[in-house]
C-alpha cells in the first residue's frame, strides 16, 4: 500500500485519511490521559487559547509543553501523567508538535493521533476501515524526526498484516535524538521514566479519533478489539 509520509511544513492538500504521529511526547500522553480517566481531548493551538477554553468550561483541564504553568493543570510527560485521576473530565492540549500536526489535517475525512502505545490499535483500526493509502503526519524535527518515523513506517507496515516485528522501529526511536533530549533532561517537564513509556509497544488497547465537535477539534479513545485467532480446522 503506498503510504505518504509528511512533515507539517509539507502539508499542502487535505489528505483523505492522516495519522498523525507524536512519540515523544503529546500522542503517548494524550493516550496515558485517557487510560487515567480523561473523557476526551481538545487540541488546543496555543497557550493561551488553552488556557481561555479551560476557564470558559467548569471543570476542563489545561496541560501544556515544558515547565509547570500558571492556570496548567499537567504537562506533556507520561511519567507525570500516570498517577493523576482525571475520571470524567475534559483536558485540554497544547503541545509543540502533535498538537500543530493534528490540527493542520483537521478537516480531513478521517484523522487519527498515534504512538507506539497505540500503534497495533491504530494499524487494526484503519485496516478494519479499509482505509486504503494513509498521510503519515511526521510531526517532530520538520518531519524529519526518527522516533515519529519508525512509528508510523511500523504502523503501516502493520495495517499489510499483523506479523510485524516491533523491534527494529522501537530501536530506532529509542535511539533518536528526541529520545536522547529526553534522557538527558533537555527538556523541561520531564520524568525519568518518559522514553521507556513512549517505547511501550500496544500498551493501550484503543485508536485515538479526531473530530470536529462544535468547531472544536476533539480527540477521543475508540476500542479496537484484538482480532480472534481462526477457529481450528478452518481455512
Amino acid at each position: 500500500m503506498d503510504h505518504h509520509f509528511v512533515g507539517i511544513p509539507g502539508l499542502t492538500d487535505v489528505p483523505r485519511v492522516a495519522v498523525v504521529i507524536d512519540v515523544m511526547r503529546a500522542f503517548t500522553v494524550a493516550a496515558w490521559a485517557f487510560s487515567r480517566g480523561v473523557e476526551r481531548i481538545v487540541l488546543a493551538s496555543t497557550e493561551s487559547e488553552a488556557l481561555a477554553l479551560k476557564e470558559s468550561r467548569s471543570g476542563w483541564l489545561a496541560l501544556k509543553d515544558g515547565a509547570p504553568a500558571a492556570g496548567f493543570d499537567a504537562v506533556n510527560s507520561p511519567g507525570l501523567l500516570r498517577s493523576c485521576d482525571f475520571a470524567g473530565r475534559t483536558l485540554v492540549q497544547k503541545t509543540t508538535a502533535g498538537t500543530v500536526g493534528a490540527l493542520a489535517v483537521a478537516n480531513a475525512p478521517l484523522v487519527l493521533c498515534a504512538s507506539f502505545v497505540v500503534a497495533g490499535p491504530t494499524a487494526r483500526f484503519l485496516r478494519n476501515k479499509d482505509s486504503g493509502p494513509v498521510t503519515f503526519v511526521v510531526t517532530g524535527d520538520g518531519g524529519k524526526a526518527d522516533e515519529d518515523l519508525a512509528c508510523a513506517e511500523y504502523i503501516g507496515q502493520c495495517m499489510a498484516g499483523d506479523d510485524v516485528e516491533a523491534a527494529p522501529y522501537l530501536h530506532r526511536a529509542r535511539t533518536s535524538r528526541a529520545a536522547a533530549d529526553l534522557a538527558g533532561g533537555l527538556r523541561s517537564g520531564y520524568h525519568p521514566d518518559d522514553v521507556d513509556l513512549c517505547l511501550e509497544i500496544d500498551r493501550f488497547s484503543f485508536a485515538m479519533v479526531a473530530r470536529q465537535e462544535e468547531s472544536l477539534t476533539v480527540l477521543r479513545p475508540v476500542a479496537v478489539p484484538d482480532i480472534p485467532p481462526p477457529a481450528r480446522g478452518s481455512g
